[in-house]
């Protein structure tokens, strides 16, 4: 091999070393991978004593509680005569009570045609009512108790209630008792066709959930007043939010005729 071979294959072999050496030196000694053993880990979470609202929404705790020791559960009972068989149907409605002598508004169709009407109130007691006055064409229907110092529900002005405002629906839903369900006014001055000769005229509808067990209940505004009294769902397949309410502006008058 010839000097100048040798003298090449030294360098090469002098510079693998020293490229070996520095990447050793890369990974010190006292280095070790970290490993995670499942487990282990320590979580500490943070639980809010109470913090501010991120976004204001209203609450309808202070108005429901005013206002449903003022709507009462209606349950009736109705007997059918279908040929030679005749059968008892139970029936389920609301009211308000306008005056605290014992006046209470609902409609008309809670009650028509029953042989037993009941009236409970928020605190459990039941009565029998001592007269009942209706319009069938209206919808409306006044029922009577014997009682004094009863919580009473305020009329609202409805020229100032528009699209968009906020309304409750309370009543005796599904005949489970007294329940709130919360919503907006969807449209006003709406008129629905009930029969080929019938027509409820200038309704609001809201979406506010009207179940049945609802009818005759009151529609609030936020100051609690009753704004219209919850009448009518449809329910045709597909249909969903739309429930409908008499005016409290039409009812008042048929109200207080029916009250003379």
């Amino acid at each position: 091999m010839g000097k100048n071979k040798i003298i090449l294959v030294v360098t090469i072999v002098i510079t693998s070393i020293l490229t070996l050496s520095g990447c050793v030196s890369m990974f010190p000694p006292t280095q070790s991978p970290t490993t995670t053993t499942p487990g282990n880990t320590t979580f500490a979470p943070t639980v809010s004593q109470g913090g501010a609202e991120l976004v204001t929404l209203p609450s309808f705790h202070q108005l429901i509680d005013i206002v449903e020791h003022a709507v009462v559960a209606i349950n009736t009972e109705t007997v059918i005569n279908t040929g030679f068989i005749q059968r008892t149907v139970q029936g389920a409605g609301s009211g308000w009570i306008i005056d605290s002598s014992g006046i209470i508004v609902t409609n008309n169709h809670v009650i028509e045609g029953a042989h037993s009407i009941t009236v409970e109130l928020y605190d459990g007691t039941i009565y029998t009512p001592d007269s009942v006055n209706a319009d069938p064409g209206e919808d409306v229907a006044i029922l009577k108790i014997s009682a004094s110092n009863l919580p009473t529900l305020k009329i609202a002005d409805t020229s100032k209630l528009f699209v968009g405002d906020w309304v409750v629906a309370v009543g005796n839903a599904l005949g489970q008792g007294i329940s709130a369900k919360d919503g907006i006014v969807s449209r006003l001055g709406v008129d629905i066709a009930v029969s080929e000769t019938e027509t409820y005229s200038n309704l609001i509808e809201t979406n506010a959930a009207i179940n049945p067990g609802n009818s005759g209940g009151p529609l609030v505004n936020l100051a609690g007043e009753v704004v219209g009294i919850t009448s009518l769902k449809l329910s045709a397949a597909g249909i969903e939010g739309m429930g409908y309410a008499i005016n409290i502006r039409e009812a008042l008058p048929v109200i207080q005729r029916l009250l003379q």
